[in-house]
């Protein structure tokens, strides 16, 4: 006991608080303690953070009845994965928004480029990036691009795929006709996926199969998808159906039908829109308008998709009193966020029919159209809806209706896409406004959208042909500040106008950007430059910008387009 009061008493002598004087740490009150937050409120959100994920993903020891059981070992031998949603955060979520802006301004080709080369990068591409950019391929029909790039990220790249990727692989496919390559990578999905194949995929294959004059296999199919456990889907039975009454065989689609319903109770009412189409080719009226009376007897909720198909049906052959019908049900039916019973489609539906039966004025009234109902909401149109209004009145040249329309988006607060100015741009140059074009070009690069390079030519092209040579240079360079920068022909253009003009202290300023953002000069472009500087006397300047080393911009990557000639098969 006395040698333990000694060492207090010896501690107490050398401790700090003992002699302030020789205390070095002023602050010696305030406890020493390093935290891994700056605040109390950092701290908190990352709690909340982890929270949220846990309750979306939780592990998989929390799925199990017993906790106290052992956590199972993960199979090394077992499939991978792909992505989940919770993979597209931070970096990859950026990259996917910029591949899909570019998808959305119709560069396919540099969104092939951005989502390829972030391969190699730090932040690779999830499985959505991916599926986005093949996706847009099908749209625009580069189904060969499409199964490319489909090997490219998921053969070559390691990147797992999941049943959307392989279903685009087969809508490209059997797009293509070659219906039995599509069928060997369902067989693939079967033997080695660890997912099954959903009703998008029989969707596609049966109509794949019918298209290519096989609907006895589509049959079949169908019989496997109803052995396997799936659903009636309505989609897949409607490719039978409508198979089989382009043959003439009606007995058999009543027969499909009928099965249809037995395993339904609801079923969409697309395999009436076919019975009908069918029953006017053939022109038997009352039967098919029976078969519609019969849709709406049985008073199905039906989907904007579906009363879409029925509107197409109706006005292609001249049952508009039916339609309007139809059209100001859906605007009744419309109470957001209980019942979504409209959309854009189905405006557009309606209003392009009024163009084209001369009704412009009656156009707008049905674009401004909402329902009687005591409950139905005002549907609030979107981007796409206002475009087509837009795109009809400038195919009439109604250039001011179209701006008004316009007016009315940005006043929505929503912004105007490439498409909105793409087609107003170039209206206005169709009717010789060529300073609102160019109000609207300069506004269409403020905000930051694409111009692909197809567009920028033109619009530069006709800029120059009517004076405006000098009003192309700070709208160039604004479009060169962003990536992908502006293609070779694009600068071509315009500095061979301004040197035309002798404004060769402009063409250096935009041969300086080529040359700063790594724009490739063409043997062309050079020797047009050294001629006309050297006519100047000033080839000196003109060779030494040129011939000057600047720091890589970007790494320039992989040639534009995806991989031509994949080792590996596409599944």
């Amino acid at each position: 006991m006395t040698l333990f009061r000694l060492i207090l008493r010896s501690l107490s002598r050398t401790h700090p608080l003992a002699h302030p004087h020789l205390n070095p740490n002023p602050t010696h009150l305030i406890p020493l303690r390093t935290f891994a937050f700056s605040s109390a409120e950092e701290a908190a959100a990352e709690r909340r953070r982890r929270k949220r994920r846990l309750r979306i993903e939780p592990p998989l020891h929390a799925l199990r009845r017993d906790p106290n059981a052992p956590r199972p070992t993960r199979d090394p031998n077992a499939p991978r994965l792909p992505d989940s949603t919770s993979a597209l955060v931070g970096p990859r979520l950026s990259l996917h928004n910029r591949v899909q802006s570019l998808i959305r301004a119709n560069d396919l080709d540099n969104a092939s480029i951005v989502a390829r080369q972030s391969v190699f990068s730090n932040t690779r591409p999830t499985v959505f990036t991916c599926n986005a950019i093949i996706a847009s391929m099908h749209r625009a029909k580069r189904y060969q691009d499409a199964v490319a790039l489909f090997a490219y990220f998921f053969n070559q790249s390691n990147i797992v795929p999941n049943v959307v990727s392989y279903n685009f692989l087969m809508n490209a496919h059997c797009d293509m006709g070659n219906v039995d390559i599509a069928m060997d990578v369902y067989r693939h999905i079967i033997a080695n996926a660890p997912f099954s194949p959903s009703s998008v995929s029989y969707r596609h294959l049966t109509k794949g199969l019918i298209d290519a004059g096989r609907i006895g296999d589509a049959l079949e199919l169908l019989r496997e998808m109803i052995n396997k456990g799936h659903g009636a889907d309505s989609l897949v039975y409607n490719n039978l159906i409508s198979g089989f009454l382009n043959l003439g065989d009606l007995e058999k689609a009543n027969e499909l039908f009928d099965e249809l319903k037995e395993r339904c109770l609801v079923y969409d009412g697309v395999v009436s829109a076919t019975f009908m189409d069918w029953y006017f080719k053939q022109g038997k009226e009352k039967e098919a308008m029976d078969a519609y009376k019969y849709l709406l007897s049985r008073e199905f909720r039906m989907v904007p998709a579906t009363c879409n198909v029925l509107l197409e049906v109706l006005l292609r052959y001249g049952r508009k009193a039916e339609a309007e019908a139809l059209f100001d049900k859906m605007l009744d039916d419309h109470t957001p966020p209980t019942v979504q019973a409209v959309n854009s489609d189905t405006f557009n539906i309606m209003v392009n029919e009024c163009f084209k039966e001369g009704k412009i004025a009656e156009a707008y009234e049905v674009f401004k159209k909402v329902g009687k109902g005591a409950k139905s909401k005002p549907f609030m149109m979107d981007v796409g809806g206002s475009n087509n209004m837009i795109m009809r009145y400038c195919e009439h040249d109604m250039v001011d209706d179209a701006e008004k329309v316009y007016l009315e988006l940005c006043g929505r607060s929503l912004n105007p896409d490439v498409t909105t100015y793409r087609t107003l741009i170039d209206a206005y140059f169709k009717v010789g406004r060529v300073d609102n074009a160019l109000e609207k070009y300069i506004k269409m690069v403020d905000v930051g959208l694409r111009v692909i390079p197809p567009y920028a030519n033109q619009w530069f092209s006709l800029l120059i042909e009517n004076g405006k040579v000098m009003d192309c240079v700070p709208i160039l360079t604004k479009m060169a500040e962003r990536e992908p920068r502006p293609d070779v022909t694009t600068y071509d253009i315009v500095i061979r106008a301004l040197s035309q003009q002798g404004n060769l202290d402009a063409v250096l300023e935009l041969v300086g950007q080529m040359c700063r953002y790594g724009v490739g000069i063409t043997s062309p472009l050079e020797q047009f430059l050294s001629e006309t500087f050297g006519n100047a006397g000033r080839d000196e300047e003109i060779n030494r910008l040129m011939h000057a080393r600047y720091p890589p911009y970007a790494a320039r990557g992989p040639p534009a387009g995806p991989p031509r000639n994949p080792r590996q098969p596409a599944y």
